[in-house]
Formats: C-alpha cells, structure tokens, sequence
C-alpha cells in the first residue's frame, strides 16, 4: 500500500510517518509539503532509519507523483494568529484544504483511493472533501475523534490506576467543543466503568473536561501534538491496510444513523478495506444521544458559515 501524507514536514505528518514506518505494514510512503526541503529532510531522516525498521520506500515527492496512492493523508494546516477568530481560522484553513484537494484531483486520483483527513477543523475539511473530490463517501473519512478516544481512555486510566489497554472509553460528534463523551459504553477489561465506586459523577466530569483541554495543555506545554495523534493514524491506516473492520470513531458523512443526515461527524464505524464501511448505532443513554445530535448541528451551522 502506498500512502502520501500532504504535509509531510510538519509536526503531525512527520510522527504519523514515524508511527507507520515503525508498523511496518505501509510499503511506500511519499512526504510532500510546501516547504519542498523539509519534506526531503523528514524522508532522508526516515530513510536512514529504513534498515532498521523495515522495507518501506519512503521519499520526497509531488503530486504527480502522488497519482497511484491508496491513501492520500492530509496532515497540512495553518495555526491559529494571536486574535483570530475560531471561524477565521476556519476559512484559512478552509482556502489552503481547497488548493489541496485541486491538486490531488489534477493529479488523476484513481477511483479506489481512499482520503484521510487529519487537518483542522477535521468534521469539515471532511465534509469538503466529500463534496469536491466525486469519490463515494466511504472512501473519504477523517481522524474525528479518534485522537480524543485515545486521551480519554489513556487519562481514565492514569486516575483510576488501571491498565491504558484495558480500558475502553468513546469519544463521539465533534473534533472539537460539542464532543460527546460515552461512559454508557465505557469499560475496563469487559467490565462496565460506570460500576466502579470511584467512578462518580464528579470523576466523569474531572476527566471529561481534562480530555476536552488537552489539545490546549499539550500546545502550552510543548507547542503542539504529535506522537499520540500519529499513533491514531497509525491505527486507522493499519485498519484499512489490514481489512480489520474495527469499530472506530472515525469522522464521515452521515446519513441516517442516530437520526442524524448530512454531516461529517464521529459515530461508531467499521473501518475496512473500503474505509467506512459501514456505521454502527450503538445505544446510547438519552442524554448522550442528545449530544450527539446537538454536536451535528454545531456543525452543520459552522459548515453554512464557511467560505467555500
């Protein structure tokens, strides 16, 4: 499988490329950025781990190049100016996520490619992507809330002193402030989490709103994600690469489930071979499948207030 990650010399594109070149599985990948010398750096550096780390062709390219990919997974995007607004911000990105998806169109996708977006505001950028590039849905989805699972989990973990890999906890909706946590589901080696006496209500919401900031906390701290993001990728593309047909919470369009139509957003999905293969309505508890339909139409009122 050949996956070209757009924005390769940044910070999220350079540790999904670490995450797939230590997996293992990906046989080729191509870096492409604007920035052309950091994308040959970012492959020169992954290049002089390939003896070690498998048989992977891994170089610096372009979109012409880029023509044969399975999986174009776009990782490019601008951060946020001093006084900007959240929709302004949207709109830049928005302009530069266009341009993006024009060259790969120019470049001659093949109809069984699959698009991955991890850029921001990923819920929309999947959407766009769904709307422009003519491919059927499943084959366009984005990281969603993925990245969010993996925190919550891993933080629900780390308080209660349990093992991270055991412990299995959603986030679903929005990439962003109307996310919805799923503690009806959530368990630890099969075992419901809500049972557990430590498990309150003020526990919940500790946690939750620890999960909700710490896209904040790490960028205060270190300046910006990468390497748990890059292991969600990771898992995403391995799904696909493998036909495992996880269930993952996954950003695509909608069309029905949970009474929701028309929006990209994060539900239960069986990602496979196809990528989203299908969408799975789980039960939820009353006040969490309010949520999530809230979160849908957060996002459908962001989507008519975008420039594109």
């Amino acid at each position: 499988m050949k996956v070209t990650i757009i924005g390769g010399g940044g910070r999220v594109g350079a540790c999904a490329a670490f995450a797939l070149q230590c997996g293992g599985l990906v046989s080729e990948m191509q870096i492409l950025d604007a920035n052309q010398a950091m994308a040959e750096g970012e492959a020169l550096d992954l290049l002089h781990g390939s003896a070690f780390a498998g048989d992977q062709r891994i170089y610096a390219g372009d979109y012409a190049r880029a023509a044969d990919s399975d999986i174009f997974l776009i990782t490019a995007g601008l951060r946020r100016k001093p006084d900007e607004s959240r929709l302004d911000l949207i709109n830049r990105n928005v302009a530069l996520f266009v341009q993006i998806l024009e060259s790969i169109k120019s470049a001659g996708v093949g109809s069984s490619a699959q698009v991955f977006v991890v850029s921001n505001p990923v819920d929309i950028l999947t959407q766009l992507a769904v709307e422009k590039l003519g491919l059927p849905w499943n084959q366009v989805y984005g990281l969603g809330t993925m990245l969010d699972t993996a925190r919550f989990s891993s933080l629900v973990a780390d308080e209660l002193k349990l093992p991270p890999a055991q412990v299995k906890a959603l986030i679903l909706g929005e990439h962003g402030d109307s996310m919805i946590p799923i503690w009806s589901s959530a368990s630890v080696n099969g075992l419901p989490l809500a049972g557990l006496p430590e498990c309150t209500s003020s526990f919940q919401n500790a946690v939750f709103e620890r999960t909700k900031g710490s896209g904040a906390e790490v960028i205060k701290r270190k300046g910006g994600a990468g390497w748990a993001v890059g292991i969600a990728i990771r898992d995403v593309i391995h799904s696909v690469l493998l036909d495992q047909h996880r269930l993952l919470p996954v950003s695509s369009l909608v069309q029905g489930a949970y009474g929701i139509r028309d929006v990209c957003l994060s539900v239960p999905s069986v990602v496979g071979r196809k990528g989203v293969e299908r969408h799975v309505e789980i039960k939820l508890w009353p006040k969490e499948l309010t949520g999530l339909q809230n979160s849908a139409r957060a996002l459908q009122t962001t989507r008519s207030n975008v420039r594109a």
